[in-house]
């Protein structure tokens, strides 16, 4: 499993708008600095995130991008999923059929069930964790939350 380059500059430039203090918000080109990125990049980014609810642009010469809701409102499973979809999701065993129509272990797949698992976990860890977070945090204070929060994740028993 890999996280893609659009989860990680999104959720980034989603941080950045979130520590923002200017009633304007950051605008592309500010956006695009501050992280190394194209503008054209930060801009389909910034469209992504905007369509999901997460960001409203304000107008005007000085506008930029502003949170559409309190960071504290914003869980980062949805920021995710916006950005780059499911890591597993209902379709997953359709689209990897190999070379037949259907999937040889459509009835009884041990594999789905893990993909499954996964699935539930990443969820019910991202879902413990709020924009605001990781945007009030420096990362040694966000390793430590992080650790605290998956502490909480309930184990699996053998």
């Amino acid at each position: 499993m890999k996280i893609t380059a659009q989860e990680e500059f999104g959720l980034r430039v989603l941080i950045r708008i979130a520590c923002c203090e200017t009633e304007d918000g950051m605008s592309i080109p500010q956006l695009s600095k501050a992280e190394g990125l194209t503008s054209t990049y930060v801009a389909k980014l910034t469209r992504t995130l905007r369509m999901a609810g997460f960001i409203n642009s304000t107008p005007g010469y000085k506008g930029g991008y502003v949170l559409a809701k309190p960071s504290k409102e914003i869980k980062i499973r949805y920021v995710l999923q916006a950005l780059g979809g499911l890591l597993y999701d209902k379709d997953f065993c359709g689209q990897h059929t190999g070379s037949v129509n259907l999937c040889t272990n459509s009835v009884d797949c041990s594999a789905r069930s893990l993909w499954q698992m996964i699935q539930f976990t990443v969820d019910q860890l991202l879902d413990k964790i709020t924009l605001h977070d990781l945007s009030n945090s420096k990362e040694k204070e966000s390793r430590q939350f992080l650790r605290r929060i998956l502490e909480t994740v309930p184990k699996m028993t053998e």
